[in-house]
């Protein structure tokens, strides 16, 4: 009996940190609205409750989940007009911001409401703006960026009817939707070619993105110039960073908003036309300076070429199909880049980065006159959706660590293999960061059966490999790039069963 004891003690303590470490899923039940067709956006987690937007043509609603998932109220929102095009939120403290687009008539109107963790309005919707237009648009206009510490919302539109030179109106806010500034100010664009990163807000209210001048075959990067715009501004700072001759890819920019407020900036780079990624660029900007601090171009050695080359992919091409998904800042003042293997194949022959160009979503191609906003849009009307010649993969996640200096700490791979003849919206990854570790999760196919998948990192660099998740029912297909960390240690995933759409609650 004391072996036995013995025994089952020992197991006890070998199980242990998994059972410590053990999810828990909740799921919620379909609703009869709700399909693969609707349009929605986890809200986030408002007094305990659980909220997500859908859209099903002119049916707009706000379903309220328990900490169970189980249905407490659906709200439908009236005051939302039959030609709503958009929506974006802002979760605070016990309340929630919706800012709004709508066209009546050849205007386009922006509003915003206030709401609670029950859906109740706390406030009549107030229009910010309005826009002119001489089409029906389904595009958005405005695009809404928030600070990290919330308390600086900006709403901004660029009319870029003139080609040559953009008008840019910009919001800027405090977080009670208070006007700060209103400004009306001009981007010269040089060339044709040009284009703009993602655009950011830090803690000051500075409106922050970078613009590059790509070749004319869209191969690379020759020129990139930070721009920024303080909050009372009339004109925007362009700096040139000076990168010469020298070849990037597509530009990312994380703000570090410490003392002193940090722009890091990162991309691949190449050293010739047409040419395999070589390594990563990587640069920190000194707001209060408006200079570089430091500089860096990070080769990539044969051993971590070997580690994430995909399955279609050789050595010298090995980081060809990778694309950088996010940046994280680290408490050292350094940051990590983490990218993923993304690339399509079909009938006619391999799509490669050139001809797809992160064809999963490019947020700038727009016919109309105005830019969409990378930050909102729906999951389900994506590029190339329902072709069946198109298979989408991806593959492995790279994670770089770099230090305050911009030098390489460490890095490490994430090996995967995922594709998909329909769409996208099943492959990819999520990143849940609970503070001591981020948590990748993906859906990964083990004889023919698709299971929820739960890979960290330390900040080490050290990789977990976490057992698969438990009350994985059967039925449900999750869709892990398109959920949202609701809390430190709580994400809502979305998934489909039986062609319903649900959603589901992971506590970690």
């Amino acid at each position: 009996m004391a072996n036995i004891s013995k025994s089952f003690f020992s197991l006890l303590i070998v199980f242990l940190p998994f059972l410590l470490n053990a999810q828990r899923i909740s799921y919620s039940q379909p609703q009869r609205d709700d399909n693969r067709k609707t349009d929605f956006e986890i809200i986030g987690k408002i007094n305990g409750n659980f909220l997500v937007f859908s859209n099903n043509r002119s049916d707009n609603s706000i379903s309220i989940f328990d900490d169970e998932m189980k249905l407490l109220n659906r709200v439908n929102l009236g005051f939302l007009p039959e030609r709503y095009i958009n929506a974006y939120f802002i979760p605070s403290e016990g309340f929630f911001y919706m800012i709004y687009e709508y066209q009546k008539r050849n205007i386009v109107h922006c509003s915003a409401v206030k709401m609670d963790g029950q859906g109740r309005t706390l406030s009549d919707p107030v229009e910010l703006d309005t826009t002119q237009i001489s089409y029906t648009s389904s595009n958005k206009i405005y695009t809404t960026i928030i600070s990290e510490d919330k308390q600086k919302i900006m709403i901004f539109k660029i009319n870029s009817k003139d080609p040559k030179n953009y008008v840019f109106t910009t919001f800027l806010y405090n977080p009670n939707l208070e006007l700060i500034s209103r400004r009306r100010l001009f981007m010269p664009m040089e060339e044709r070619n040009e284009s703009f990163t993602d655009f950011l807000l830090d803690n000051e209210g500075t409106l922050v993105f970078a613009k590059f001048l790509k070749s004319n075959s869209g191969d690379y990067v020759s020129r990139v110039s930070l721009v920024t715009k303080g909050p009372k501004d009339d004109d925007f700072s362009i700096k040139d960073l000076g990168i010469g001759d020298r070849l990037l890819d597509e530009i990312k920019i994380k703000i570090d908003n410490g003392e002193p407020t940090i722009y890091k900036l990162a991309g691949f780079y190449y050293t010739q036309k047409r040419g395999g990624i070589e390594g990563l660029y990587a640069l920190l900007w000194d707001k209060a300076t408006s200079s570089k601090i430091k500089e860096s171009f990070i080769p990539f050695p044969e051993d971590m070429r070997a580690a994430a080359k995909s399955s279609e992919s050789n050595m010298k091409m090995a980081f060809n199909d990778y694309f950088i998904n996010q940046m994280i800042n680290t408490r050292n003042g350094g940051f990590l880049v983490v990218s993923e293997s993304q690339f399509t194949t079909s009938r006619g022959g391999y799509f490669n980065r050139w001809d797809y160009m992160s064809g999963f979503y490019n947020p700038y191609l727009s016919p109309m006159s105005y830019y969409g906003s990378p930050y909102y849009y729906s999951p389900w009307n994506r590029y190339g959706m329902g072709n069946g010649a198109v298979r989408y993969h991806a593959e492995n996640i790279l994670i770089l660590s770099l230090d305050k200096d911009c030098n390489l700490v460490w890095s490490n791979v994430i090996p995967k293999s995922q594709y998909d003849d329909e769409s996208e919206n099943l492959i990819s990854n999520h990143i849940m960061n609970t503070g001591g570790e981020l948590h990748f999760i993906y859906n990964q196919y083990d004889r023919r059966n698709m299971f929820l998948s739960d890979q960290s990192i330390s900040p080490e660099g050290k990789i977990t490999r976490y057992p698969t998740l438990r009350n994985l029912d059967k039925g449900y297909d999750f869709m892990p790039r398109y959920s949202k960390q609701v809390s430190a240690n709580q994400m809502i995933i979305p998934c489909l069963y039986k062609n319903y759409l649900c959603f589901a609650k992971i506590d970690f």
